[in-house]
């Protein structure tokens, strides 16, 4: 592959005077600022152009603006070279004649950049699925699960197949995948048009006449509906860290939860209390963060499926409103739960789940107490969140950012409008305020999973300035944006195989990628941590050298290895917190306006 900065001259490779450059090798729409960032130990000539890739003609040239930010060590010199004015469509690179460095291609326009990406989100969603895997053409995990926790004796068989793998690991988790179902529901919601419909509802080849984000949901909400096993009832999690014994086959799943290898698996029931069933016991105080993001997923269901099936649609409407009261009735959060290792998801937020249920069955329902009770949640959830801190347990603030205030917003008084826009700019600004001390103006803390907090504060500033027209942190969304594509120490895309032609995520932590060596495109990787992140998780350790490593710092680290599971992770989650974003920015642009 690629990589970001790739010299001319072979005198201007691997040594102290080499310089390099970084920028969104996805490429840039025709209204967007367009900045990339050039480090070296030694001052270059300031002048850059840039070069149509096909004609080899310079159609700009600029000086690069020296940075005073440091780029976390390394390096002596960072500029920032602004070619927002290039405005043309095309595949284009940025030239620096002396020492004679260019970039890698990218693209300006709309059809040279952002296209169909988010279908390639989509199909990496499929790629993780649990039960039939379309990608795999195999079943797997249909004795999922037996019962721990519940109001039935434990070990009782529920069905529970299907849903999707978390991550690298065969995991299930409603915590995420309430999250991601829900999420997916509302891109399609806001931006039907830009999705397609190629496969059926097994995620093989053939349309169905249903877009295939919507089939992927249905997946989502099929597994919601069995988790959600009766009335009153709940279950969080199958499986645990038991799953972690290196890379296998699903259908041949060696992990053995008392039953057997490849056998039943263990099913939490959300009692609202700590669990554990060894020495690590999760924290607990209620289930409204699983049941309130549950019901805003069922509660999207019910809505967009009364165009294509209204008996599921009417199934999702009465779960909807079940998971909601079991909210109301079990106020608190629950969280994952681990066996043998102390990592679980740490969510502790729920206030935010709630507005979002309640928010969205007001607009089912018209029943003002649901809209009395958003407003009620909204103002407890508040502006709560990572984004003014530098460190927090892993999952802390899930789902890492509150769209119930964006959902609401349209319903209510222009006070609380104002009330839930200053939530969202509490939030940014102090996102804002840490990117500002930086070169590449990154403005997430590099806790694990830092890939996901850019996507969501990338969404974030969508959808506030959809709510007020606020364009004020628009550039700032940007950077996030280019962050995630290339603009960043390291030169790479953090999507597997996006571009196709440029530096991603190659040697994932997946066993899909581990036995296949099939790569799968779309796929958002946990990201940059800190430095004492990477040296203080256990497991770790890279498997060949490393690429990156006159780019690594002593205070983040990114490593494009397979045995890095805390930077190099795709993640299912994060991933279809992505699919917004993708289909947003590869909308046209009087779409956006309207």
């Amino acid at each position: 592959m690629l990589f970001l900065a790739i010299p001319i001259s072979a005198a201007a490779q691997n040594n102290g005077d080499d310089v390099f450059i970084r920028l969104n090798q996805a490429g840039y729409l025709e209204e967007d600022s367009k900045v990339a960032v050039v480090f070296s130990n030694k001052r270059p000539d300031r002048r850059f152009s840039i070069i149509n890739a096909e004609t080899g003609e310079e159609i700009y040239n600029g000086k690069l603006q020296t940075q005073k930010k440091r780029g976390w060590g390394n390096f002596k010199h960072y500029f920032k070279a602004d070619f927002s004015e290039v405005v043309t469509s095309g595949n284009y690179y940025l030239l620096l004649e002396n020492p004679g460095v260019k970039s890698a291609e990218f693209g300006i326009g709309r059809d040279f950049s952002y296209k169909n990406h988010h279908e390639d989100l989509i199909g990496f969603m499929r790629q993780q699925r649990c039960g039939y895997n379309p990608f795999l053409d195999m079943v797997c995990h249909q004795r999922d699960g037996r019962s721990m926790f519940g109001p039935m004796p434990d070990s009782t068989f529920v069905d529970l197949s299907g849903g999707w793998h978390d991550a690298g690991d065969q995991l299930k988790y409603l915590i995420t995948s309430s999250n991601a179902t829900a999420k997916m529901l509302k891109a399609y919601e806001l931006i039907p048009e830009k999705f397609a419909d190629k496969v059926n509802a097994l995620g093989q080849e053939g349309s169905n006449g249903i877009p295939d984000v919507l089939d992927e949901a249905k997946w989502g909400l099929d597994w919601i509906h069995k988790m959600h096993s009766s009335p009153g009832e709940l279950f969080h999690q199958v499986a645990d860290d038991r799953d972690h014994l290196g890379m296998k086959w699903p259908d041949k799943d060696s992990s053995d939860y008392g039953w057997g290898p490849n056998s039943y698996r263990v099913a939490y029931f959300a009692t609202g209390e700590p669990q554990g069933l060894r020495e690590y016991k999760s924290k607990a105080t209620g289930i409204a963060n699983l049941a309130g993001r549950s019901a805003a997923a069922m509660a999207l269901g019910a809505r967009i499926w009364e165009d294509f099936d209204p008996v599921f649609a009417e199934k999702c409407r009465i779960a909807a409103i079940e998971l909601y009261e079991m909210g109301k009735e079990q106020e608190g959060f629950q969280q994952g739960n681990s066996y043998g290792a102390p990592y679980r998801y740490n969510e502790d937020t729920w206030a935010d789940d709630m507005e979002w249920a309640a928010a969205e069955l007001f607009i089912n329902t018209g029943d003002e107490n649901f809209l009395n009770d958003a407003k009620r949640y909204a103002q407890m959830a508040n502006s709560v969140s990572w984004m003014d801190k530098e460190d927090a347990e892993h999952y802390r603030f899930y789902p890492f950012f509150n769209i119930g205030h964006f959902v609401l917003y349209e319903h209510v008084d222009k006070d609380f409008q104002q009330k839930l826009a200053q939530y969202y700019r509490d939030g940014i600004d102090a996102t804002l305020n840490r990117g500002q001390g930086n070169p590449f103006q990154i403005g997430v803390p590099f806790i694990w999973c830092s890939n996901n907090l850019a996507t969501n504060l990338i969404t974030q500033i969508i959808l506030y300035e959809e709510m007020t027209g606020d364009a004020q942190y628009h550039d700032f969304m940007l950077a996030q944006r280019d962050w995630l594509f290339g603009n960043n120490p390291w030169g790479t895309s953090m999507f597997m195989n996006i571009p196709e032609k440029g530096e991603y995520p190659e040697d994932v932590h997946t066993s899909i990628w581990y036995l296949t060596g099939e790569e799968v495109p779309g796929g958002l990787v946990d990201g940059p941590v800190y430095k004492s992140v990477y040296e203080n998780l256990k497991g770790l350790s890279l498997k060949e050298e490393d690429e990156f490593a006159q780019f690594q710092t002593d205070f983040v680290v990114y490593h494009d290895d397979f045995g890095d599971y805390s930077t190099n992770e795709p993640t299912m989650d994060g991933t279809a917190d992505a699919i917004f974003f993708m289909a947003w920015f590869a909308m046209d642009a009087e779409n956006k306006n309207d």
